[in-house]
């Protein structure tokens, strides 16, 4: 892997709000990896990029939401390592007038690392792969070398980032090992790598995604998808259904959409504890570590 992200990440106790909500948590503080290269993102690109810079790329694509912290993560690495960052960004029209006007957010980075951005539908947005490998094509024939990430960084590549961060937060937590670790699941992908890196360092507990979009059905395939590719590629080892669990009971009222519970907990998370999450990912894989007990 390339060294992009600032690493070993520490363990925090969430020393005040664990008590109201009677369960005994900590956090791995993954958003310390790199402010601009956006937590979790960052670990599987250190991977997919050195296979990026491997095969000689000078452009890298991927895809996400509008305000994907993937996609802006993935701009700024490809421009720490001299590439081209191409995104395929979903919006409610496809149109230039859904960007926010003037640019906010992770928008304003993206562009600000001068990426070239592409638009489609939530319609067209289901043919991503797709779409991703025609911008590709279009870039072969002007005689470049682009490098498709998909959507999360979620393959068998980019979940080694998180089967590497298993084997830290073991190493970490040899002296009072976790019962359950808990992460949001957006795409997929750190979900699998941590079953696969915590069956590897030999912790029989199992890794827990709390979805926030999409069912537990299609996330438990996407984990095994990755995992079988992961193990025939790779060498790692197989999974069973009881190395991982998706909940989806708790997703809310849908993805990047809060409820008043949710929001309460965030601001709860802040002031008690000195804490800040998110409300689209973290703040409900809190709620479900509490549901835990």
């Amino acid at each position: 892997p390339l060294r992009l992200a600032r690493l070993p990440t520490p363990i925090e106790p969430v020393n005040r709000l664990q008590t109201t909500m009677g369960a005994s948590i900590r956090v791995k503080r993954d958003d310390l990896t790199g402010s601009h290269l956006s937590g979790n993102k960052v670990r599987k690109l250190e991977y997919l990029l050195a296979d990026a810079v491997a095969v000689g790329a000078t452009h890298v694509i991927t895809c996400g939401g509008v305000q994907s912290n993937h996609c802006r993560a993935t701009a700024w690495a490809a421009r720490s390592l001299g590439l081209e960052p191409v995104l395929l960004l979903r919006t409610a029209n496809g149109a230039r007038e859904d960007l926010p006007s003037p640019p906010t957010g992770n928008v304003l980075l993206d562009l600000l690392a001068g990426a070239t951005v592409h638009l489609c539908t939530p319609e067209g947005y289901r043919e991503r792969d797709d779409r991703m490998e025609r911008l590709a094509d279009g870039l072969r024939q002007d005689g470049a070398v682009p490098y498709v990430i998909p959507e999360g960084g979620s393959n068998a590549l980019g979940a080694l980032g998180y089967v590497a961060a298993a084997h830290e937060l073991v190493e970490q937590t040899r002296d009072d090992p976790p019962t359950s670790v808990v992460v949001a699941t957006g795409s997929g992908g750190t979900l699998a790598g941590l079953a696969l890196g915590l069956k590897e360092a030999g912790l029989s507990i199992p890794a827990i995604g709390m979805a926030v979009c999409d069912d537990r059905f299609t996330f438990e395939a996407i984990v095994r998808r990755i995992a079988v590719d992961a193990h025939q590629r790779l060498g790692l080892p197989a999974l069973v259904d009881s190395d991982f669990h998706v909940i989806d009971d708790y997703r809310g009222i849908g993805y990047a959409l809060s409820t008043a519970e949710e929001l309460t907990l965030l601001r709860d998370t802040a002031r008690v504890d000195g804490l800040i999450l998110d409300p689209v990912y973290t703040i409900k894989a809190m709620k479900t570590s509490g549901l835990l007990g």
